[in-house]
């Protein structure tokens, strides 16, 4: 006789649970905005800002031009392609380049990319970087837009507890990007050379072979695409720190002097970079300015800096060159912008953003001085600036010629 089939009693269904937070973002203004943790566990403090690319994460997370702040990506989709060991741009040897926290729209994915080497969430621990997912990032960045900079801290717990109090009085207490000196905290200290040329997609990195100048490069935060381009244009390059003085650099015999990008407050590292770069200006050896070394040179020149409302942090920032005409699509990072209204006689205006009118370049007339807000290196972002190291080289070689 056939055995009845034994029923099983089934539980009655709980009430839907919501997933519990493990990661919260608290704003100086007393907002609070919950999510889940990604990456290193901990407490961080620093200026929100928001970054419009849709690709180069991993780029945009290792630019030491990010010290000090947290990058909210208006992309929801941050970490699908993973990270490897090319896609960096800090050179600093330090686990971290300066950057506190990321804030993601999506949770991230498992990588799905054939040049993946690990997961961004182990790779974010790694670098000790505190990364919170599930935040309405369209949001935070209209109120950033319409409101400014904000100062804010980014915490992880596993376990979900917060001292919000606490959380809002260090936000409240952090005193801001302006005055402080950053790049010191992300230049190299010691000189070094550098020989690497750009990615090629059958054999990946080269290296200088046959050099036909001597760039000398200020690190202030520098960015390897950078050192890069300079080499795959011909030029041994040797990094020098921050706070390095035009003695020393001229005692190099460089044929090019090159001013990097970096963080903080221009006018803070301009104190002690600033009267050096006017030395090495007067020796009429070619000059050419990154970002923050766009700034010193115009600090050098006696024009003064001003903070931006919201800056500008994306891959889609049009450009317009005075001095052709033609509009330039460009890589951008920075929160502070050199005052027009500052500039001395001698120092023409040659770029301008055309999102809000903001300087985006200078030329120091009847020398071979020149520089640019946003990063012609392109990484990530497009390549259509590519021309301003050309034009350095092309300096370079005039300036030989000349000699």
């Amino acid at each position: 006789m056939a055995k009845k089939p034994v029923r099983k009693k089934l539980k009655a269904k709980t009430a839907w649970e919501a997933p519990k937070y493990t990661a919260v973002i608290v704003l100086s203004d007393g907002t609070v905005l919950n999510g889940f943790g990604v990456g290193a566990t901990g407490t961080h403090v620093g200026e929100i800002c928001f970054n419009t690319a849709i690709t180069g994460y991993q780029e945009i997370l290792t630019d030491p031009s990010y010290a000090g702040q947290i990058i909210t990506f208006t992309f929801p989709h941050i970490g699908n392609v993973g990270t490897n060991d090319d896609d960096l741009e800090t050179t600093n040897s330090a686990a971290t380049s300066g950057v506190e926290g990321a804030i993601f729209k999506a949770d991230v994915t498992t990588p799905a990319n054939y040049r993946s080497g690990l997961h961004l969430d182990e790779w974010l621990k790694r670098r000790n970087i505190v990364g919170i997912s599930g935040i309405d990032t369209r949001a935070l960045t209209s109120k950033i837009r319409d409101g400014g900079y904000i100062n804010g801290v980014i915490a992880h717990n596993k376990r979900g507890e917060f001292d919000l109090i606490h959380l809002t009085e260090m936000a409240q207490g952090f005193a801001g990007l302006e005055g402080m000196d950053l790049a010191k905290e992300v230049s190299c200290t010691q000189r070094y050379e550098w020989d690497e040329t750009c990615w090629d997609w059958e054999n990946g990195f080269g290296r200088l072979e046959n050099a036909k100048h001597h760039v000398v490069a200020f690190d202030f935060g520098i960015k390897r695409n950078i050192l890069r381009c300079l080499a795959t244009l011909g030029c041994k390059v040797t990094v020098v720190p921050a706070n390095t003085t035009a003695h020393d650099v001229l005692a190099l015999k460089p044929d090019g002097i090159f001013l990097s990008n970096g963080p903080g407050d221009p006018a803070a590292t301009g104190e002690y970079a600033a009267p050096e770069m006017l030395k090495l200006i007067n020796s009429d050896i070619p000059v050419f300015g990154i970002c923050l070394g766009h700034q010193i040179m115009a600090l050098a020149l006696g024009a003064k800096t001003k903070k931006m409302h919201q800056g500008h942090h994306g891959a889609n920032h049009p450009v317009k060159d005075h001095t052709t005409g033609k509009v330039e699509i460009t890589s951008m990072n920075h929160g502070f912008a050199v005052d027009t209204e500052t500039l001395p006689e001698g120092v023409s205006e040659t770029h301008v953003s055309l999102f809000d009118g903001s300087n985006c370049g200078l030329a120091l007339d009847g020398k071979r001085v020149f520089s640019v807000q946003y990063h012609p290196e392109a990484s990530p972002g497009p390549q259509d600036s590519h021309y301003l190291f050309d034009r350095f080289i092309e300096n370079i070689e005039q300036a030989k010629m000349a000699s």
